[in-house]
């Protein structure tokens, strides 16, 4: 019995758990700093000193993050056990520099205290101007706000930057994201908006949320996108729950197809917060889907197929998230494919998954190697397969959307015993 080999078997099992656990403490860290919980952070630090010295695939520290956001309790705490205050990013930013960007002025005065200087991108020893306006040039999809009628708008979704309201532009239904006007000289937020209006002026796909004007060199800052009446999927399943088979894939078939626009090369769009929120149904019919909301993608251009890419770890939704971006590891494309089998789970089983779990918890779930069980009985193996494919944990084991709509169709053309009645329309 060779227990030389058992022992360096036994060794390696260990060495794997042991930096599982760092992995998982190490995001837990960079949550509590982000979401303000002082008393969790603190709780961590007194387990494990080291992790006031985490880094996220961005090189960014915990105190990055908590200045950033302007949570002096946190940053003193992690101040208190020994944080460097002039750690740097990959951008080269220091806490105080994002402090700065952010105007947090409780931690400014903080990191100064403790001899915090301003590095980096962020820092305001680089830029003493003004910001600038997102988009300094006027282009013909510039809108004339008071071409905007808000006389009888409705709130349809609000988030921590503004709020979307569906208003009239020239007569017309329209979607409009407006940014709080308290938010409209910060630069983080000016950033964000730039990245999204670029991204959607390059876009042109039926299955695409149809852009048609912003509003940049006048506060509020404002994006004007096609209203679609039908609401979002989420939604949608909220009252429907399970879909028939058939709704299901012509469904995904929609998304998939918007995603295959998007992940086309060499200009590859990463959605990354692909969840029912964000695909839309065109009217309350639902003849089909767009996809929506790109707040949080990034656009990327690619060298080879195989690129993989170091980005923002934590981005997007628990709920939906692929396991290599709630464990800060490098990624690609494929973390959408993954989102992609969440949804159609979701549609098939009537439920999000993981539904007993809060989100944060169902994400470490999965980075854990768990998977929703598949309950529903109707329909075949084929679908079940894909859905098992997508999720798949190594993510180059992943399909492409171009792969996934051949095997959607295929399922379709070919009805199996399970729903051979259900495409007969």
């Amino acid at each position: 019995m060779d227990t030389t080999s058992d022992g360096d078997t036994s060794a390696s099992y260990r060495e794997k758990a042991k930096e599982k656990e760092r992995v998982s403490r190490t995001s837990l860290i960079h949550w509590h700093s982000h979401h303000n919980d002082a008393a969790a952070v603190r709780k961590l630090l007194e387990e494990d000193p080291s992790l006031v010295h985490a880094r996220d695939y961005d090189n960014r520290t915990p105190l990055h993050v908590a200045s950033l956001h302007g949570w002096a309790d946190v940053a003193s705490c992690l101040i208190e056990f020994g944080a460097d205050v002039n750690a740097q990013d990959r951008w080269r930013n220091t806490p105080l520099a994002d402090a700065e960007g952010a105007k947090r002025n409780s931690v400014i005065e903080l990191l100064k205290l403790r001899g915090g200087l301003s590095y980096g991108q962020n820092g305001s020893h680089l830029e003493h101007r003004p910001v600038p306006p997102p988009l300094p040039n006027r282009c013909d999809w510039e809108v004339d706000p008071t071409e905007l009628d808000f006389s009888n708008s409705i709130c349809i979704g609000k988030g921590s930057f503004g709020e979307i309201l569906r208003a009239h532009w020239r007569g017309t239904p329209v979607a409009v994201k407006r940014i709080l006007p308290a938010l409209s000289d910060d630069r983080l937020v000016i950033q964000d908006f730039r990245h999204e209006v670029n991204l959607l002026v390059k876009l042109r796909h039926p299955n695409v949320v149809q852009f048609l004007g912003a509003v940049t060199d006048r506060k509020p800052l404002m994006l004007i996108t096609e209203y679609l009446r039908g609401g979002d999927l989420h939604r949608y399943l909220k009252v429907k729950s399970s879909l028939s088979t058939s709704t299901a894939i012509n469904f995904a078939m929609d998304i998939a197809r918007g995603m295959a626009y998007l992940h086309s090369e060499p200009n590859v769009i990463i959605h990354r917060d692909l969840k029912p929120r964000n695909v839309l149904l065109v009217n309350s019919c639902a003849d089909y889907l767009k996809v929506g909301d790109f707040g949080l993608s990034k656009l990327i251009k690619v060298k080879s197929s195989h690129d993989v890419y170091k980005m923002t770890g934590e981005t997007g939704s628990y709920r939906y998230m692929a396991p290599e971006v709630f464990k800060h590891r490098r990624y690609d494309k494929k973390v959408d494919v993954f989102s992609f089998a969440m949804i159609l789970y979701e549609m098939l089983e009537g439920e999000p998954p993981f539904t007993n779990l809060e989100p944060y918890e169902g994400a470490k779930h999965v980075a854990e190697g768990h998977r929703p069980i598949i309950r529903a009985k109707g329909y075949g193996p084929e679908l079940r397969e894909l859905i098992e494919l997508c999720w798949a944990g190594d993510m180059t084991q992943r399909p492409s959307f171009l792969d996934i709509l051949k095997r959607l169709e295929k399922i379709k053309e070919k009805p199996s015993e399970h729903h051979w009645h259900l495409f007969s329309s």
